[in-house]
């Protein structure tokens, strides 16, 4: 499974007056920042916003458990590593475990931080007909049920569509927004030809006859650091371990996800 980078710029808590900088320049920065910590901080950080098309689900309760009887959905929004790809969703009557009453219930793919929109037919549902449960379920608490049909056909604007616009992934805490801010300035002083707090190449100079030692950049870099305060103590505290990405587990029976127009 490829990794596709951040989807969007981190957030900025800016440690330094940035105004006399072109804004071409501080947006590379902030660009190049945003790429180097998600790197550097295990590629666990950023919010990615993707459109699913759920489809028809029958659900039972055959001795008391939910069992599905088929399972499909959809993404509007090619979000890496989701395209075309399956998923359990119950539009029926569903017990809950610990309900006296039935649920209906879509089962998104986990773990969701926040839903953003859900469309019926185009229009955006008001925020108090839904919930989300377990960071994953769906549930609808306006009395109707989701519905059963969802013309594929269509873009989820148009009538006899649904679609739920979730945002995953995990959002960038105060720490990385000021580690961002420090990164940040020092790349944009190093663009604009400006000393900066960088890491140079050389580990030792003497000047007249003072020796200053500096940490080998390289070896730096090869613990997933950068030199600098604020930026090493967000990833000493986020990635001590200099981990790569999170743990994955991999379905090898699973049908593989499909991209798009690649």
């Amino acid at each position: 499974m490829a990794d596709f980078g951040p989807c969007e710029n981190w957030p900025v808590y800016w440690t330094c007056d940035i105004s006399a900088y072109a804004p071409e320049l501080t947006g590379y920065a902030v660009s190049a920042a945003t790429r180097i910590l998600w790197a550097l901080s295990g590629r666990r950080f950023g919010l990615c916003t993707t459109t699913l098309r759920p489809c028809a689900e029958d659900c039972h309760t055959g001795g008391g458990f939910p069992f599905y009887e088929s399972w499909e959905w959809r993404v509007g929004y090619a979000m890496p590593p989701w395209d075309f790809y399956r998923l359990p969703y119950c539009s029926g009557g569903c017990a809950g475990h610990c309900s006296c009453s039935d649920l209906s219930e879509v089962r998104l793919p986990a773990p969701v931080d926040h839903v953003v929109t859900v469309k019926m037919d185009g229009t955006p549902m008001a925020t108090g007909a839904y919930r989300l449960d377990n960071n994953r379920l769906l549930v609808r608490t306006d009395g109707s049920r989701w519905p059963r049909c969802n013309d594929l056909n269509k873009n989820d604007d148009q009538p006899g569509t649904w679609s739920v616009t979730a945002a995953y992934g995990e959002d960038v805490p105060d720490s990385g927004r000021l580690a961002m801010g420090e990164l940040a300035c020092e790349i944009a002083k190093a663009g604009s030809g400006i000393d900066c707090r960088l890491p140079p190449a050389v580990t030792q100079l003497v000047r007249q006859g003072v020796t200053i030692s500096v940490p080998d950049f390289g070896q730096i870099l090869l613990h997933g650091r950068t030199g600098l305060y604020l930026v090493d103590m967000f990833l000493s505290a986020e990635n001590p371990k200099s981990l790569r990405q999170r743990a994955r587990v991999y379905d090898v029976d699973r049908i593989a996800p499909r991209r798009a127009g690649s």
